[in-house]
């Protein structure tokens, strides 16, 4: 009963906070794109105070593996966790998004305004094209693109669906990417607005450098961001 009232109330005051920082958004219209991003930033970092309200911690390992400069960022994708609290990690990241997340009042909107990649998804090999593209300008201009290669969320040990195109823009873009494991799934389940107490494990894993043919870039992307999630996993199971 008391996760259940934990739970409620972290729910409310998510949701108060968003709007908050909407709000805040506003007048980021009329600066440049970053002040955008540091919105994002700042929201992301209130979320992650926030959730202590539900008992929920995170823990970081591998933050030194990070590098300077233009990056792709992919990572396990099982909870909303990962959606706002990856931002405040980097210097200026963005999201690859479903297009339709553009079209919301006010949050699409300043998705728009810091940059966002959009994808459409109905368009088949061509949003591949105009996906790589835009994030190559992004990326230009010394960004972190994080992209989630399942393209949704994925329940806690859930059979792993990866999608190619994250190989397709490795391959077309010559930036380092750096696998993300985590365990979050464990603690704040898809489609489910009850939360379990305890922490949130995020390891980055060893960037893997441009260069590598796209089979094996993929092939070696997936095998180390599993083998790191089912330890994760092992491990916030246990505790």
């Amino acid at each position: 009963m008391l996760n259940l009232v934990r739970s409620i109330a972290f729910n409310a005051l998510f949701y108060l906070n968003t709007v908050l920082w909407l709000i805040l958004g506003l007048p980021t219209f009329f600066l440049p794109y970053r002040a955008t991003v540091w919105i994002a930033k700042s929201w992301g970092r209130v979320n992650l105070v926030l959730l202590r309200v539900a008992g929920i911690d995170y823990e970081l390992r591998g933050c030194e593996k990070i590098p300077a400069g233009p990056l792709i960022v992919a990572s396990k994708h099982q909870s909303a966790w990962e959606t706002f609290a990856l931002l405040p990690l980097f210097d200026n990241p963005l999201f690859i998004v479903k297009r339709e997340l553009m079209w919301i009042p006010v949050f699409g909107w300043l998705m728009r305004k810091g940059r966002m990649v959009p994808v459409d998804r109905s368009a088949g090999s061509q949003a591949l094209i105009a996906m790589t593209e835009r994030a190559r300008i992004e990326l230009a201009d010394g960004r972190q693109l994080i992209i989630f290669p399942e393209g949704t969320r994925r329940p806690a040990g859930a059979e792993p669906r990866y999608k190619y195109g994250v190989a397709h823009l490795y391959a077309a873009e010559g930036v380092p990417c750096l696998p993300v494991a985590l365990n979050s799934g464990l603690f704040w389940p898809r489609r489910s607005l009850r939360l379990r107490p305890g922490t949130v494990i995020v390891e980055f894993l060893d960037p893997i450098a441009p260069g590598l043919d796209k089979d094996a870039f993929f092939g070696r992307l997936q095998s180390v961001i599993e083998e790191a999630t089912a330890r994760l996993l092992a491990e916030g199971n246990t505790s």
